[in-house]
């Protein structure tokens, strides 16, 4: 299913899920740079042209294609409350075909890491892949000792699958990743790590 010039906004209890926009620069960039040393340990390196407007507009530019031709759904979280950016969630390389599946990424600024928030926003993000695109499978990967990212996908019902070496670069190194994933009609009950 193309989604087209739709756009795609998801409402959750607390927050407002929905694509980025040129107006968003300076909360992002500002909470990407105070959240810096919060991030980069769990992220790949940042380009140097990260923080900046351009480099800003191409992601917009970016997002906006993606929505339309339906190869991934990047979206900002925005607290209902008070309209802050709180952080992003990105269901990319969306799989059509035989597989009907996508891969998750996200983060959250630091000063509203462990509120909730990202979970509330997983289990959203799954409903609508799931109900809304069709898809299958949901797969998401994290460093093994992100501790923090691999307790939320399996508070919200993501089955630890395996390990992944060399996945990605992270911070500058080929790093092994843990790999999750969530099936629609999920029948597995609790894996454990091995």
């Amino acid at each position: 299913m193309l989604l087209g010039r739709r756009k795609v906004r998801i409402e959750t209890e607390r927050l407002t899920l929905r694509a980025p926009q040129h107006g968003d620069f300076r909360d992002w960039a500002t909470l990407r740079r105070e959240s810096a040393d919060f991030l980069t340990p769990w992220e790949p390196t940042w380009a140097d042209d990260h923080l900046t407007r351009k480099g800003f507009t191409n992601r917009v530019y970016w997002a906006q294609r993606s929505i339309a031709n339906g190869s991934a759904v990047p979206l900002f979280l925005i607290r209902r409350e008070d309209q802050a950016l709180l952080g992003a969630i990105t269901l990319d390389n969306i799989r059509r075909g035989p597989a009907q599946a996508g891969t998750l990424g996200y983060w959250v600024g630091q000063p509203y890491a462990r509120a909730g928030y990202m979970r509330e926003t997983l289990a959203a993000m799954a409903h609508y892949a799931f109900q809304q695109l069709g898809l299958s499978r949901l797969e998401a990967a994290c460093l093994p000792e992100n501790a923090a990212s691999r307790g939320v996908l399996e508070k919200c019902g993501f089955k630890y699958e395996g390990v992944a070496q060399s996945y990605l670069q992270i911070n500058g190194r080929w790093r092994t990743h843990v790999l999750y994933a969530m099936l629609r009609a999920d029948r597995r009950g609790r894996t454990d790590v091995g």
